[in-house]
């Protein structure tokens, strides 16, 4: 029997919206290996859950994610190739849609879960980055090829290889949102167009996400894999730990 999760928490709707939320406020909903993988399995459950209609993602607190959790990286990895394949697939394989409420920071693999979602929703404060390679390592867990998608091959460049920061108001320009919303209405904005989705068509809202989504799985199957292989590769190259420390005492400072 699958115990109960730790780092989400997954609230049931009566009108068949499931909220599921990032829960480590304390650090910024940061990602160690245990929450990626409840992640992976609350998204595979709820696909085949019958009462679930729409989905909504958010963070708990003050952000959205903050992404990988550095010390977690640091005392091991499992397998990065296989966890981020499996919970980006998840998330392109859930029948019903799934709308991202970005709530404040969504950085790194934060900001690839929200990006993969049928919708973004954020509210003025929220801000996106990669931040892969400040920390060392390639951008390699599928933000590499959503954000070329999103953007452009030449602006998602720059943001991968730099790991600069998006406004909410930049990312709306630049198609990565769907709706800015006013300061702290976000998670309630993102339900209620849930619940509008919910409450249209099944079949034809499935089967319309599913033509879309097939667009973006060639793209994951030409890109992923390469992507977290390098990813991987470069966790063992002479100063990741460094650059991984240094970029790790910014998140803290920018989190108190």
């Amino acid at each position: 029997m699958r115990k109960e999760p730790e780092f989400i928490t997954i609230e049931h709707r009566s009108d068949g919206v499931a909220v599921l939320t990032l829960n480590r406020p304390e650090i910024l909903n940061a990602i160690n290996w245990q929450m990626h993988e409840e992640i992976e399995l609350a998204l595979y459950d709820l696909d085949l859950d019958p009462s679930v209609k729409a989905v909504v993602l958010t963070g708990a607190g003050r952000g959205f994610c903050s992404g990988g959790d550095q010390k977690a990286v640091d005392t091991g990895m499992p397998s990065v190739t296989r966890g981020g394949r499996h919970i980006v697939r998840n998330i392109l394989e859930l029948e019903v849609p799934i709308i991202a409420a970005v709530n404040g920071v969504a950085v790194g693999l934060g900001a690839t879960l929200a990006l993969y979602c049928d919708a973004v929703f954020a509210q003025p404060s929220a801000r996106f980055a990669d931040t892969h390679v400040n920390a060392g390592v390639v951008a390699g867990d599928g933000g590499q090829v959503i954000w070329p998608m999103l953007m452009g091959p030449i602006r998602a460049k720059h943001y991968l290889m730099t790991g600069a920061f998006l406004s909410a108001e930049e990312a709306l320009q630049f198609g990565m949102v769907t709706k800015l919303v006013p300061e702290g209405t976000v998670l309630d904005e993102a339900i209620r167009y849930a619940e509008l989705l919910a409450s249209g068509p099944p079949e034809a809202i499935k089967w319309t996400k599913y033509a879309v989504n097939k667009l973006i799985k060639d793209q994951v199957q030409l890109g992923l894999d390469i992507g977290l292989a390098l990813e991987a590769l470069t966790f063992d190259l002479p100063g990741r730990r460094e650059a991984a420390a240094a970029f790790a005492a910014k998140k803290k400072r920018y989190a108190e």
